[in-house]
């Protein structure tokens, strides 16, 4: 205690010697993160050079790229690294792009609406601006054909829970947001399921990743008015949830239907036309023996069970969190976290889902499904959250659309999530 007295006696006599010592160190950390980012720039545009020297045909077409950027959504900071490194890339590297800004909430879903078809459609923003652009695009008449636009995802926002899925994610953003670009210039995409959410009079919406509801949703969304505790704002924010109201068991009653077998995946290449003289025999066959029509199938009607739970939370989501891992049956999952927590056992649990959300306690009831009904008690009231954004909770139905959009995936990023699997 002597010594740390004697410091800060030494600093309060030789105070303007201090301030110097401050000021110079402040601005020798900023000049050396500066010369670190211009290196790493430095090193990635030679290997994006590579793209650039790439030789096109006479009459080949440039590929075109319409990237929609929220301002509002990332910092200043994020903004200007793609403004000034990210998009020029992908002009270095032959894409005619054209950047979209949106001013407010809701327009990207508007701009979706008069998009002209594009080769590849960016995102350049966190979880809001990404539903937005999805649940405007499959919101179209066309949707069919736009939802085959390969969809680049670029990390520039403060929540962007599908980025773990797609590229190798590291503490520095400007590696990140170069890691997504080189994903797409690289061109290799992988599917991904979409949860259509209809309420009972909205329009629907769309999720990537999932819908969330519960106790640990609600505090989760006050964590940040603790800021002032520091590293101990989320065990507080639990804490005292725990003393305004417990226990916070909310009731449910899920209505689903059994979950469909997954067709088998198409493959890369279509496969090599068959030689003339076996087409001019195939068809002569056909006209001489013609094939017998099959009665049309008749659809048989959806099987819904029904079962009522007691959670503290409840998570519809997807199996996008490990989109290459092969699966029998595409299916959407329901978990719920059991309702018989400790509060102790709740600050723990909670501290962990604000890490990562889609973690769930091994008692939790998990269930496959095709589609699934929610139905809330009346005056339950609350708020969703549906990729992180917020939704006033109501019944709704949630259906799982198997593999909807292509997204572009690192390669690596792909090979660590098949060695997870194995």
């Amino acid at each position: 205690m002597a010594r740390v007295v004697k410091v800060f006696r030494t600093l309060r006599n030789h105070w303007k010697k201090s301030t110097f010592a401050v000021c110079v160190l402040s601005y020798g950390g900023h000049w050396l993160h500066l010369q670190t980012l211009l290196l790493l720039f430095t090193c990635y545009h030679c290997l994006f050079q590579e793209f650039g020297r790439q030789q096109i045909e006479p009459h080949a077409r440039l590929r075109k790229a319409t990237v929609v950027l929220n301002p509002a959504a990332c910092s200043g900071k994020a903004n200007n690294l793609f403004e000034k490194n990210a998009a020029p890339i992908l002009h270095l590297a032959g894409v005619e792009i054209t950047i979209v800004k949106t001013d407010y909430e809701g327009q990207a879903k508007k701009l979706m609406e008069f998009m002209e078809q594009t080769d590849m459609l960016i995102v350049a923003g966190g979880d809001g601006t990404l539903q937005e652009v999805v649940t405007g695009l499959l919101r179209r008449p066309d949707q069919d054909t736009f939802s085959c636009t390969p969809i680049g995802f670029i990390p520039l926002g403060a929540h962007n829970s599908l980025s773990p899925s797609l590229h190798l994610l590291s503490d520095n953003k400007v590696k990140d947001i170069t890691s997504a670009t080189l994903s797409i210039l690289r061109g290799e995409t992988v599917p991904l399921d979409v949860l259509q959410i209809q309420g009972e009079k909205e329009q629907p919406v769309f999720a990537l990743m999932g819908l969330r509801w519960g106790a640990f949703r609600d505090v989760a969304a006050t964590i940040s008015k603790y800021w002032y505790l520091g590293p101990l704002k989320t065990n507080a924010a639990h804490w005292l949830s725990s003393l305004r109201e417990w226990p916070l068991v909310r009731d449910v009653v899920v209505s689903f239907t059994a979950p469909s077998l997954r067709p088998p995946d198409l493959p890369p290449q279509k496969p090599t036309r068959p030689n003339l003289l076996y087409r001019i025999k195939r068809r002569l066959q056909n006209y001489w023996n013609p094939p017998v029509e099959e009665p049309p199938k008749v659809e048989e009607p959806e099987e819904w069970k029904e079962q009522q739970l007691s959670t503290l939370e409840l998570f519809v989501q997807t199996h996008n969190k490990n989109p290459v891992q092969r699966r029998l049956n595409d299916s959407l999952m329901i978990c719920a976290e059991p309702d018989d927590f400790t509060v102790g056992e709740f600050i723990t649990v909670g501290k962990k889902k604000e890490e990562d959300p889609t973690v769930f306690t091994k008692n939790a009831t998990i269930l496959e499904a095709s589609a699934c009904h929610l139905q809330l008690p009346e005056g339950a009231g609350g708020f969703y959250n549906i990729d992180n954004e917020e939704y006033e909770a109501m019944p709704v139905e949630v259906r799982l659309l198997p593999r909807k959009l292509q997204f572009f995936i690192s390669a690596e990023r792909r090979e660590q999530l098949l060695s997870q699997t194995q």
